[in-house]
């Protein structure tokens, strides 16, 4: 009897949450509400048997979360690329029609909500986990957290999946917001300078109750999984509603790019009457089918484009530019301004990016500048006002050695940046090196961070990346803020590194332009540094992708003989300077020479399995149909237009099963 009790009571809870913060339509009133939680509190205390993750009584917080683990998340969280204009949505419509094979798709609008990225898991119908986004490949776990925000449902209703992901901004409603900083006036305290910041800051408090305090509030907008119940993302939308969770209701599809300016103009003149803030709107190929066939780039998927809303803009004083050295020897100018408050933060300095850039604007000291930020995130110069301007003031002359050594900057031809030369003396390099070596995506050596790499540096005990294996506990652990723990943490991270994959070896070098994606296909190609090493110019640009720039870059670097004793240092250290057996793995020869196109949504294998198994066997996957093209393997719902495409070439088409007759599965 107390256990269905205590069930009824936490069901009629869900109930009423779920009508006053998603539906905003409460049918008690909040003492009421109060005394059925009381009720419930009670009894979960008399019988701690009966407890429960997902009660609604975690709503009011109470645990203390010392630290939030990172986890690796299912499904990559990727970032979205930008766009600005009609012009840049046209062009992009393009890229998505051509790599669909097709002359028509609809689309999806949605709003673009100005909050901290969250993932939220759910297995058999309960929250499991939130995550924070992360570098997208990782995030930080803070479930307890999000359990206190009164929109996230705890228990789900309907014909929800058995095991699936949602994700959504974690936001601070306008009204609550303005709440929040009224009170902390009267309570003597500086106000908050922005929702996003605020939200996201809230996200990472120790103590719940103090989370629960905070008028968070959490908007979905994407469902993630294998076996979802719908095959496009408007309809997903709806299951979410349905499903208990606070997806706005502002979303629209559209079949035109005209229909998508629509809606943009119209949310670009009504934003600022939404109860929450927005930058922007997003733009999603409808389609779930077309989504996995357009798949995605290094950092982005080519299915969905941001359109962000211009930006807040201020003017200011120029009142000094300084120079910033990268890890590549790149110049940077920055503007240093007088202080001002854009977009809910203090701006003070704003990126010129190169000398064409300043003579574009045609900067001089003590102008009033315009000032926005670009993608609402970095402050950016946009223009001068011309008429306030002193007559005596002089064009800005860009530097002509650098800055931190001393050496004479070079810049190439065709490139828009400077760059001191001096790769091996100049301490911002050196350091920089380093910093990108350790990195998460490169070597991730736990407990070393940029800050101690500067210190180690400082203190004469790192040159290169390659001292770092010879670094002892008792060399590092006198260091400011260090100490036995930690250097001892440090020095477990590096041997660790070891054991990292080939591929993320060669991206953490730091060979100019070889990002991860072409680290990744530079490994796959060569298998060993040795190969690569020893690759020459013509061989290296005759791989997919690769330009004569990538390529000079490489042979520039494996020429050098500083480089080359590093890279003897660290073959001797142990480190992988091979694809792994697994990763190489040659089945056959079959496909050797061929290069095959995958289309279609597939009965036996996903399309990343197709395109591993044509590597396998020695063939080579293109992105789209050309003369070049031996087959095309097709499953369901491939693209009309690549099927004309194909068969005007005159190009065999392979199913499924021809296909897997033809590899002997």
């Amino acid at each position: 009897m107390v256990l269905q009790k205590i069930e009824a009571l936490r069901k009629e809870l869900n109930e009423h949450n779920y009508n006053y913060y998603v539906l905003d339509t409460p049918s008690i009133s909040d003492f009421e509400f109060d005394q059925k939680l009381k009720e419930l509190q009670e009894l979960e205390a008399q019988y701690p048997q009966y407890k429960d993750p997902n009660s609604p009584t975690v709503r009011v917080g109470g645990e203390i979360t010392k630290n939030f683990p990172t986890v690796t998340h299912e499904f990559r969280m990727y970032s979205l690329d930008n766009s600005y204009s009609k012009e840049e949505i046209e062009e992009w419509e393009k890229r998505v029609l051509k790599g669909l094979g097709t002359d028509k798709v609809s689309f999806v609008c949605e709003l673009k909500y100005d909050g901290a990225s969250i993932d939220l898991t759910y297995d058999h119908g309960q929250l499991v986990q939130a995550t924070t986004r992360g570098d997208g490949v990782q995030g930080d776990e803070i479930t307890a957290n999000v359990r206190t925000i009164r929109s996230v449902p705890l228990v789900l209703k309907g014909d929800y999946p058995d095991h699936f992901h949602i994700r959504g901004e974690i936001i601070i409603l306008k009204e609550g917001f303005k709440k929040m900083n009224e009170q902390r006036i009267a309570e003597g305290e500086d106000p908050y300078m922005n929702p996003r910041n605020t939200a996201s800051g809230s996200l990472k408090l120790q103590d719940t109750a103090e989370v629960a305090k905070r008028p968070l509030d959490c908007l979905l907008y994407y469902v993630v999984g294998d076996n979802l119940p719908v095959n496009n993302q408007f309809d997903s939308l709806q299951k979410a509603r349905d499903w208990g969770f606070k997806v706005p209701s502002q979303s629209k599809l559209c079949h035109s790019t005209q229909e998508v300016m629509d809606f943009i103009n119209y949310w670009d003149q009504r934003r600022h009457d939404l109860p929450y803030e927005t930058d922007g709107v997003v733009i999603k190929v409808n389609d779930f089918h077309a989504q996995q066939e357009l798949g995605y780039t290094a950092k982005s998927p080519r299915w969905a484009i941001a359109y962000k809303f211009k930006a807040e803009e201020v003017t200011t004083t120029l009142e000094s530019i300084s120079y910033q050295v990268g890890r590549t020897g790149a110049i940077t100018p920055v503007a240093n301004l007088a202080p001002v408050l854009l977009a809910g933060t203090i701006v003070k300095r704003a990126s010129l990016h190169n000398a064409d850039q300043i003579a574009k604007l045609d900067l001089r000291l003590g102008d009033q500048v315009f000032v926005e930020k670009g993608g609402e995130i970095i402050p950016k110069i946009t223009g001068v006002k011309l008429e306030v301007r002193p007559q005596e003031a002089t064009p800005v002359a860009f530097i002509t050695h650098c800055p931190e050594c001393g050496t004479e900057l070079v810049r190439n031809e065709g490139e828009a940046q400077h760059y001191c030369p001096n790769a091996y003396g100049c301490p911002p390099q050196i350091t920089g090196r380093i910093q990108h070596y350790i990195s998460r995506k490169a070597m991730d050596i736990e407990g070393l961070g940029s800050e101690t790499v500067e210190l180690m540096f400082r203190a004469g005990l790192i040159h290169n990346y390659a001292d770092l294996y010879e670094l002892k506990a008792e060399q590092i652990q006198n260091l400011e803020r260090m100490g036995t723990r930690s250097a001892q943490n440090i020095i477990t991270g590096i041997e660790k590194s070891k054991q990292v994959p080939f591929e993320r070896v060669l991206f953490a070098l730091g060979i100019r332009m070889v990002g991860e994606t072409v680290a990744k296909k530079f490994a796959r190609t060569y298998k060993t540094l040795e190969a690569f090493r020893t690759a020459t110019y013509e061989q290296l640009i005759q791989i997919d992708e690769i330009g004569d720039r990538i390529a000079q870059s490489v042979i520039e670097f494996f020429a050098d003989d500083r480089n080359k004793e590093i890279l003897q240092r660290l073959e001797g250290y142990g480190l992988q300077f091979a694809l792994a057996e697994t990763a190489q793995t040659t089945l056959s020869e079959t496909l050797k020479g061929k290069t095959l196109v995958v289309s279609g949504v597939f009965a036996r294998h996903s399309r990343d399995e197709i395109k591993a198994l044509i590597e396998s066997h020695g063939g080579k996957v293109g992105s789209s149909i050309s003369s070049k093209t031996s087959y095309v393997v097709a499953g369901d719902n491939m693209g009309p237009s690549k099927l004309e495409k194909a068969t005007q070439l005159g190009i065999p088409i392979l199913t499924e099963e021809a296909f897997e007759a033809m590899i002997l599965l």
